[in-house]
């Protein structure tokens, strides 16, 4: 135990965030601000919304809320932090701290890959199947497959993690990052780091490369469904039921193939990743709403709008 103690003398990770950008630290402040408050917000309404109209006691209302409540808690392990950090000197974050947001943020991540497959399974099920649909996908299921992504994303993120915290780190403890990330905390590390970074690697194939696929493969199940569809307009009320879905996570996994893909070490990189940590949760509200019919119709009845602003 002693020993362990004095190969690690790094006490706490400094976060250096955007602090290379200090002309536009204010700006940015405000700017995150207001869309972490429209994110938490828009996906709150949407979680109020479908639990008070009877008509979105469904199978695929109940995955976006859960979808919406995962965004809530996906947000708010990165960007509290970030906002105190651009508007504070201090931008020190304990040892502990650092893994325990690494090990969150890792594990929602994963979460959400897992869960925008299990939402493209439901949509394939219902195109492919509309007349054993609820049948099919009965509530026990939905909770069980609600829960999966859950369960397997916290042991997937949970040896990388480990594997990371249990390095050397003997000096270098300045992150360029805003916010603690497995491949920064490796890069800052005495020790050598090839298994933690392989591990790594693995995890990341299981997070987010095999959800993808999944999704890929009944994305192309749809997609051959529809297209034997005769008419038009069975053609668009058919790919509408999973319009939404699929401009979801096309920017989900564009902006993190975007992000993790192409070589690192650019300055811009912490901008590229507000695109998945922040920007794309705010717009999903709005494309869950604005491109669905039966929400338009539920916010323009006057009753539940009465009931939605009592609660």
């Amino acid at each position: 135990m002693m020993e362990y103690a004095n190969r690690t003398t790094v006490k706490e990770f400094i976060l250096l965030a955007f602090s290379d950008f200090y002309q536009f630290q204010i700006v940015l402040f405000f700017t995150i601000l207001l869309m972490y408050i429209i994110c938490i917000t828009g996906n709150l309404a949407i979680i109020v919304l479908i639990k008070m109209e009877p008509s979105f006691n469904t199978p695929m209302y109940f995955f976006i809320s859960m979808f919406a409540a995962l965004e809530i808690s996906f947000v708010s392990v990165t960007i509290p932090k970030l906002l105190v950090n651009l508007i504070v000197n201090d931008k020190a974050i304990s040892f502990v701290g650092c893994f325990v947001q690494l090990y969150a943020f890792n594990a929602l991540g994963v979460t959400e890959c897992y869960l925008l497959a299990v939402m493209a399974l439901d949509r394939d099920l219902a195109i492919n199947n509309p007349l054993r649909y609820r049948a099919i996908m009965s509530h026990k299921l939905c909770v069980e497959l609600a829960f999966f992504p859950w369960i397997i994303s916290f042991v997937i993120a949970l040896i990388p993690t480990v594997l990371t915290a249990d390095l050397n780190f003997c000096g270098p403890n300045k992150v360029n990052h805003f916010f603690c990330d497995l491949a920064p905390l490796q890069n800052l590390a005495c020790s050598n780091a090839f298994v933690s970074s392989v591990v790594t690697s693995v995890a990341a194939f299981f997070a987010s490369l095999t959800p993808f696929v999944f999704i890929l493969g009944f994305y192309i199940h749809i997609i051959v469904t529809i297209s034997a569809i005769k008419s038009i307009e069975g053609k668009k009320k058919a790919f509408s039921t999973c319009s939404s879905h699929l401009i979801v996570a096309s920017m989900f996994y564009g902006s993190v193939i975007v992000v993790y893909i192409k070589p690192s070490g650019s300055q811009y990189d912490k901008f590229l990743a507000l695109m998945y940590t922040i920007v794309i949760p705010t717009l999903n509200p709005f494309i869950y709403t604005l491109r669905n019919k039966d929400v338009k119709k539920a916010l323009r009845n006057p009753n539940l709008v009465k009931k939605f602003a009592r609660s």
